[in-house]
């Protein structure tokens, strides 16, 4: 795959220096190592290798990636490799998406309590969906929940909202069948719009009862109880947004879908258009429109475009794909073969790669550039260390894998 003409690193390589300085003291150390990352990633300073087509001899140098989950460039492979992790998981029905956002209210507080107050939108949100489905009125079923979130919007504002991937039905609260859902129509999102803005104003309450919440700036008056109550009258009677989408067309389907969601970050280095005297300019997509005036394009200050890329580095350890219900960690693989059962859907058959195909898989690179042989690591190149000029053809002709 070839370069983009424009990446991220390229914007942090000509003005984060000058960023961090002007606002050295008010960036967190977790937002530092992502920026440093990103301008590393293979580059010299990771360290990397030299690699050589075992036909031709053409050589190339090879630099290793950060593999920060923040970064545009390492997001794909680690996409892939959970994607083959989940492919085991997948049931023969259709499966809904499920989209629970919190107002801006609560994601202006969420800046500085980001722990918190995504965790409570996990938690909210999974136990509404699993609530509602339990309830013998609509599905009355045990379901399962693969659930994302994402922090931010197409022009890289503060947008939390949590992306779900659901079953089409599950398993009955007696175990002894699978529910379908009705054609087309999972659960209500009206119900679960008012369960889930119940919950999650319960658990905020709770967290701030409990000390767990912090303010600063204009929200610092928030921190007296009775003025935080206050605030969230409003929002007891406000509309929380939950959008749930026809199902896919098949398990393959869902697949090509979640590799789009599961790892994606604030903005792919594919969406950058240009950096230059007036800024950086990028394509959005602007959900308010339809047909062609939906995508656009925006341009920002450097300086406001690293601002707004940093307003979603998440926590450390924070975890950002959950499952819940029947895909709970927990009881995952006994649930998914019981479904199967109760299903009568055949176990999919899965292949067992043999050592060279398994080797081939864990040392996977690129096919050679000129003639599409395989390419083999000649030389290890340590951290921080340049490279020497890839060696002659005539040198490599006769280099084995180390």
């Amino acid at each position: 795959m070839s370069r983009p003409l424009l990446e991220v690193a390229d914007i942090f390589h000509r003005h984060g220096a000058a960023w961090r300085t002007a606002h050295a003291g008010h960036l967190s150390l977790g937002q530092l190592k992502v920026m440093a990352a990103i301008e590393n990633c293979r580059t010299a300073a990771l360290g990397g290798h030299v690699e050589a087509c075992e036909d031709c001899g053409h050589s190339r140098i090879a630099y290793n990636s950060c593999r920060n989950r923040h970064c545009p460039k390492c997001q794909d492979a680690a996409a892939r490799e959970w994607l083959a992790a989940r492919q085991a998981d997948l049931l023969p029905v259709g499966y809904f998406h499920v989209v629970f956002t919190l107002p801006v209210e609560i994601a202006d507080i969420a800046f500085h309590n980001k722990a918190v107050i995504y965790g409570l939108l996990f938690h909210a949100a999974a136990q509404a969906m699993l609530t509602i489905a339990a309830d013998p009125k609509h599905l009355g079923a045990h379901i399962g929940i693969t659930a994302v979130l994402h922090t931010w919007g197409s022009a890289m504002t503060h947008h939390p909202h949590v992306h779900m991937i659901v079953p089409g039905g599950g398993i009955a609260l007696d175990g002894e069948r699978w529910v379908s859902c009705r054609p087309g129509f999972l659960l209500p999102v009206r119900v679960l719009s008012r369960l889930f803005r119940r919950l999650f104003l319960a658990k905020l309450t709770e967290a701030h009862a409990a000390g767990r919440l912090t303010f600063f700036g204009d929200h610092a008056r928030f921190s007296e109880r009775s003025t935080f109550v206050k605030f969230l009258v409003p929002l007891r009677r406000k509309n929380w947004f939950v959008y749930a989408k026809s199902p896919f067309a098949g398990p393959e389907a869902v697949l090509a879908y979640l590799s789009r969601y599961t790892h994606r970050v604030a903005i792919s280095n594919s969406r950058l258009i240009a950096l230059d005297e007036t800024g950086v300019t990028f394509r959005v997509k602007d959900y308010r429109r339809d047909g062609h005036e939906r995508y656009r394009t925006m341009t920002l200050d450097p300086d406001e475009f690293i601002r707004r890329f940093l307003l979603h580095v998440l926590p450390k350890g924070f975890h950002r794909i959950r499952h819940y219900g029947l895909l709970a960690s927990a009881g995952c693989a006994e649930n998914i073969a019981r479904a199967r059962m109760l299903l009568a859907a055949l176990q999919p058959e899965v292949r067992r790669s043999d050592d060279a195909d398994a080797a081939a898989q864990a040392d996977w690179r690129p096919s050679c550039p000129c003639c599409g042989g395989r390419m083999i690591i000649i030389e290890t190149i340590e951290r921080g260390n340049d490279a020497r000029a890839p060696p002659s053809a005539a040198s490599t002709s006769g280099a084995q894998t180390p």
